[in-house]
């Protein structure tokens, strides 16, 4: 069998970048025939990505087979304050340079082969759903292209069907009394208007949407990170449209290894040495992503609630961009004292831990854990599962509400606080201050920590499952397989 080379092309974030590396990992474990290039790029705005990108490089733990381009950076890229919008523009303007790395990398192939070195051939690409600009370049070269979708099949059945949605049913700025649903056949139940993600409900970003949906349409493939024991009714909608492109899911793709992100000098071992010290399944750990912070007012909901509960936590508490500075994401506070009273932390030190960036992964792997307040990140959500810890749902952005509706109503795998929740007030009002309130938090929490908790044990059923997909005979295994089949049969 020939080698092949697949050229990698993510979105420059931390929760699609790793994943991506993690898919790459699996592929090239899978078959030692197959070659993967991974294109990287920095942003302005993102120092996480810059250490991360930088850790790859110096890494020798990676296979071979598996080489890492950086992309030159661009100090003039204009940073718009729609995110979408920034990342559209931004992995377009960077077309020119990915043409160019491919030209240099693909001659040195050349050379190789001319002195008698097997090189691979150029199979095809695999783009992030955000960089499907990418697509065009793939097809300058006359190779397929294939998206790898980080999130799940029921975010992508939407996504697909965004076309066809009525713009006056989504562009509205108040949905506190909306009892709008939509049908899709994606989700076995109707879909509150209330759920969908940010992008959909806004003019601009919808029609960024439906353009990288359309770019999707054109390839030969999607891979999705998810498994068919965990959304079947969305996998087999897919599956049986027709219309589609040929369906890949292969997950969970999960990374086992923590990143320590911490700006202030939180310590890993000492978050582990905590947790030691800890009953089993005792601890309820609240994180809520890279991106999620909240307001001094809603801190104080969170701390009230969990003081009233009386239960052990560890909180990862996040400060908010600082606007005037010119941030995008949340950083460390030096001392929780900048936002939490004196009288909390000493009436909570016995039972409480509050840390800045957690190391999510060694945490929630960790036998003192019983229960886990999120965001509902796809990523959060599969190593939860993996874990098998239950999780109540509290999205904050991005398509993060729908993945909770899905949790929650769909799937009966986590219990609710605010399932409509945004931090993005302009598109969605909580109540009159935008607060999820303190006895809100708490019944959820109850309802998570409580021993009769169903989804419980349906995640514990689900943690075996999405582990025996990957097993030899698995789904996720053997959908593996069908992609390599595809690639290197071309």
């Amino acid at each position: 069998m020939k080698k092949a080379e697949l050229v990698f092309i993510p979105t420059p974030a931390m929760g699609h970048l790793v994943s991506t590396v993690e898919f790459a990992k699996l592929l090239v474990t899978r078959n030692h025939q197959l070659f993967v290039t991974i294109l990287l790029t920095k942003v302005p705005f993102d120092s996480k990505v810059e250490y991360y990108i930088d850790s790859l490089s110096a890494s020798s733990s990676i296979s071979q087979r598996i080489s890492f381009i950086v992309l030159p950076y661009q100090e003039h890229t204009s940073i718009d304050a729609n995110p979408l919008v920034f990342i559209t523009s931004f992995m377009e303007d960077k077309k020119p340079h990915v043409k160019n790395a491919l030209s240099n990398h693909f001659h040195h192939s050349k050379e190789a082969a001319a002195t008698g070195s097997d090189s691979p051939r150029l199979a095809g690409f695999v783009v992030d759903m955000f960089s499907t600009a990418m697509i065009d370049v793939a097809n300058e070269l006359g190779v397929p292209s294939y998206v790898y979708f980080t999130s799940g099949a029921g975010y992508l059945g939407l996504l697909f069907q965004l076309p066809s949605i009525d713009a006056p049913v989504l562009y509205k700025k108040d949905f506190s009394t909306s009892t709008t649903e939509l049908i899709s056949s994606s989700f076995e139940n109707p879909v509150p208007v209330s759920v969908l993600p940010d992008i959909f409900l806004e003019k601009v970003s919808a029609e960024i949407v439906v353009s990288h949906a359309r770019k999707i349409r054109e390839t030969k493939g999607v891979v999705v990170n998810t498994f068919m024991e965990l959304e079947s009714h969305a996998i087999h909608s897919l599956l049986l449209d027709g219309t589609y492109p040929s369906l890949y899911p292969i997950g969970p793709i999960i990374s086992l290894k923590s990143n320590n992100f911490s700006d202030a000098g939180y310590s890993r071992s000492d978050i582990l040495k905590w947790l030691d010290e800890q009953p089993p399944s005792s601890v309820l750990f609240l994180c809520f992503g890279s991106t999620g912070s909240f307001s001094e007012n809603q801190v104080e909901e969170i701390s009230t609630a969990l003081e009233n509960c009386g239960i052990r936590f560890l909180w990862s508490l996040r400060q908010p961009p600082l606007k005037e500075n010119k941030e995008f994401l949340p950083c460390d506070y030096e001392d929780p004292k900048q936002v939490l009273s004196q009288e909390f932390l000493d009436r909570t030190a016995r039972i409480g831990k509050i840390i800045g960036w957690a190391p999510q992964v060694d945490i929630l792997s960790h036998g003192a854990i019983g229960g886990f307040v999120s965001h509902c990140g796809w990523n959060s959500i599969l190593e939860s599962i993996w874990f098998g810890v239950p999780i109540a749902a509290w999205p904050v952005e991005a398509e993060q509400q729908l993945n909770a509706f899905q949790l929650v109503k769909e799937l009966g795998l986590a219990v609710e606080i605010k399932l409509d929740y945004r931090n993005n007030t302009s598109l969605y009002d909580q109540n009159e201050d935008g607060i999820v309130s303190a006895q809100q938090i708490e019944l959820g929490i109850k309802r998570l920590m409580g021993l009769d908790n169903e989804a419980r044990n349906k995640i514990k059923l689900m943690s075996e499952k999405c582990k025996k997909a990957l097993m030899d005979g698995g789904s996720s295994h053997s959908s593996l397989n069908n992609l390599i089949k595809a690639v290197m049969d071309v």
